[in-house]
Formats: structure tokens, sequence, C-alpha cells
């Protein structure tokens, strides 16, 4: 990757020094969850914030108008939980009366989805992604502290009915808990027509307990499933600024993806930007640094202004998130307050 001539001088656009430019925006609408996985918060739950300090809907939309118009062209609604914004639905349709419309994605723990599915479909919502890490109930309780793997199972089911297509599965294969299962889970997956997705876990919870010789790779979540299925690359060019590596299944078309954020980083290609629901622009999911919206707008600064911030902070972005060097250093914030 070329680093820019002239850092001094900033191309239009949210663009770094490193020749990137933003074209995903990650929106956290909510720090709060349904859920208490054990590798994301302890069992009590963290302090969430205060709702004087969250976005409103207007003043959120207006940043996410901002965004569209500096070139950004797909916005992802995460958490927390986004289900459990009351107005995530009013949020999407707002979204969606943008001009120009980007393409609009969210990802849930699938709790609460199956009724909302249809209304989040007619406001506009184009496809999610699911975070399931298991298929066994009994597993399924012991990671998230709570039994609703039912109800995950019927929004999955909800979502492929109402056309949010196509329904992506996330999972995330940990040592001792459910890495012996990853093939069962890609197995049901391919039953009912999901997109499976593996993701190397990441130092993102909010106990700082995350331990990479612990971790489960990308190459052993492929050697595992290579034990039942013949897994064909797809050709590199085809992926983009995708984060997922993606295999045929036994000559497709079916495929799964591997996340491999720790051990393969693909931060030369990363398109991404992050809007935390506190107002905070946020240039890598691993920042310890960010920049505040919130307060400036609420002190009447101009759509100008705040795209000033905006670039700033994009300007700022780092060569890669460090992780395995030295001085790497663990965000504060959990990834519940960040938004995946």
């Amino acid at each position: 990757m070329t680093r820019l001539p002239d850092p001094s001088v900033r191309p239009a656009g949210l663009a770094d020094q490193f020749g990137r430019v933003a074209r995903d925006l990650r929106v956290s609408v909510t720090d709060r969850c349904n859920l208490r996985c054990t590798y994301c918060m302890p069992a009590e739950g963290l302090p969430w914030m205060p709702k004087a300090e969250m976005l409103t809907d207007e003043e959120m939309l207006r940043i996410i108008g901002l965004f569209v118009r500096d070139g950004v062209t797909q916005v992802r609604l995460t958490g927390g939980e986004p289900l459990l914004r009351r107005s995530l639905v009013d949020l999407v349709a707002g979204i969606a009366a943008l001009e120009p419309r980007p393409r609009i994605a969210m990802t849930t723990n699938g709790v609460g989805l199956e009724r909302v599915a249809i209304g989040l479909k007619e406001a506009g919502l184009d496809r999610v992604n699911v975070s399931l890490d298991t298929i066994d109930s009994e597993t399924f309780t012991q990671l998230t502290r709570r039994d609703r793997l039912a109800d995950v199972e019927a929004g999955l089911k909800a979502a492929a009915d109402a056309g949010l297509t196509p329904v992506k599965v996330n999972a995330v294969a940990m040592r001792g808990i459910n890495d012996d299962s990853v093939a069962d889970v890609l197995a049901w997956c391919l039953e009912r027509g999901y997109e499976l997705r593996f993701i190397e876990q990441m130092p993102l919870d909010a106990q700082h307990a995350w331990d990479r010789d612990r971790m489960i790779s990308a190459d052993e979540i492929r050697e595992r499933l290579s034990q039942r299925w013949e897994l064909t690359p797809l050709p590199a060019a085809d992926r983009g600024s995708a984060p997922a590596e993606r295999f045929l299944v036994d000559g497709g078309p079916e495929t799964v993806g591997i996340i491999a954020s720790v051990s393969a980083p693909f931060c030369a290609a990363c398109d991404r930007t992050r809007l935390t629901a506190d107002g905070q622009v946020r240039n890598c999911l691993f920042s310890t640094t960010e920049t505040d919206l919130r307060g400036p707008m609420r002190e009447g600064a101009t759509d100008d202004e705040l795209l000033g911030l905006m670039r700033g902070e994009m300007w700022r972005k780092r060569r890669g998130h460090g992780i395995g060097d030295p001085d790497f250093v663990q965000p504060d914030r959990p990834m519940s307050a960040i938004g995946g």
C-alpha cells in the first residue's frame, strides 16, 4: 500500500494517510444487550450509558447522513443488541430515505428478531448477520448465560422468510468450549440456507482476559472443516474489502467464510469507520482514541464542521490494528460499547 505523498493535503472524503477510503459505516445504536456472553461481559452485565448521553434518532440520522454525503455506501447497525433500541424500525426507515440510499445491514444476536423481521424489511433493512456460536442448547446457555437458543433459531427463520437475505451467521470458536463442533454448525447452516462466517476471537472483552494462545485460529477452523468437506478457496480478487476469506463447500454453490482478524488481518483493505451510540467516531475497532461529535453537534456545530471532525479522525487511522505488537493496548471500551 502506497503512502500518500503529501500528508498535509488531504483528498476529499473519508480518506486516511495510507490510501484507504471509508465506505462502510458501523453504527452502534445501543450498548445494552439481553445476553451475557462469557467472552464479552461479566455475568452481572456492565454499566449502561445513561439515555441522555446516547444520540437521539434525529442526531444519529444527521450524522449518518453526513457519512453518506462523504462517500459511505453501506451502513451496518450493531450494538450491544440493536433490537433493544425501541425506535429501530423508524431509524432504519430514516436511513433508507437518505440520498443516495446506502445498503443497510444489521448484526444481531437474533433474540427478538422473529417479531420485527417483517417490519425491518418493510422499513428498508436489506439483510442481517446473526451471532450464533453453537447449536447445542446446553453450550448456548453456558456461553450466553441465557436459555434463548430457540428464540435465535426462530429469529433466523423469520429473517429468511422476510427476505433479509442472504442471512449470515457469525460464529466464534473457543478452545474447550465449542471448537469440537465447528463442523456441526456448518452442517446446520448448510441445511437451512444460511451463510456461515467463523471469526477468530478478538481482544475486546470487558474483562480483558483474552489470551492469544487459547484462540482458535483460522487455520485450525479450516482444518477441522476440511475433515468433513472439501473446501475450495474463491479467488482473492473476488474478496475486495470483505473481511472473510470464502471457500466453496464440496464444489459449491454453498460457501463458508473464515475471518482471520488476528492471525491474518485485512487492515490494508479496510474501508470501515464506526459511530458509537454516544456519538463518538472511531477509525478502527481497536482504536484507543475517538472523536466526539455529540458535544459539538449539541453546541450548534454546522454540517461542514462535523464533516471536518469526521475526516480528521479518519486521517489519523493507523496502518493496522497492531495485535501482537509489543505495544498493543486493548481498547478500554468493550465490544458491546464499540459495536460489532
